[in-house]
């Protein structure tokens, strides 16, 4: 299980794309796109296999890898209702290997970080695992090469 503020862990990380998934030359998270979702403070990744705990379908979330590098269960399918993942859009992240939604619960914790929250997966969509970029640094896209340009004729 991990342990996380839900602020800080949506601050703490970063989305990568996975090798190999989609277009090489994509400038945009969309909605189906595979990512890895990246701790920047702790430099390990998101991560969930099939170990269940608690006494039901709840299935352990953790934080995995050395350096940055974890391994193909790491791996998150974005879910959002258009084509893009906008700024202000909520998604959903349904994990490849084993089919669950990275959903948080309402219980809070007073250590080692007040109001933290534990994330989890579990196997149906609900109000819980709905996400939102709420922080964070976002880079509007560049035009593509000679789409600004001005000919004086």
């Amino acid at each position: 299980m991990l342990r996380a503020g839900f602020g800080l862990l949506v601050l703490g990380l970063c989305c990568t794309w996975c090798p190999g998934q989609g277009s090489e030359d994509a400038e945009h998270v969309t909605c189906g796109s595979v990512v890895k979702l990246l701790n920047t403070r702790h430099n390990v990744r998101l991560h969930s296999h099939d170990v269940k705990y608690g006494s039901g379908d709840i299935q352990e979330v953790s934080a995995f890898g050395d350096d940055g590098e974890g391994d193909d269960l790491d791996t998150w399918t974005v879910q959002c209702s258009d084509t893009l993942w906008e700024r202000e859009d909520t998604v959903r992240f349904k994990h490849v290997g084993t089919s669950v939604y990275l959903t948080v619960t309402g219980e809070q914790y007073s250590h080692p970080i007040r109001g933290q929250r534990e994330v989890h997966g579990i196997t149906s969509a609900n109000a819980h695992n709905y996400w939102k970029a709420m922080e964070g640094v976002f880079l509007k896209p560049s035009l593509p090469p000679g789409a600004g340009k001005h000919d004086e004729l």
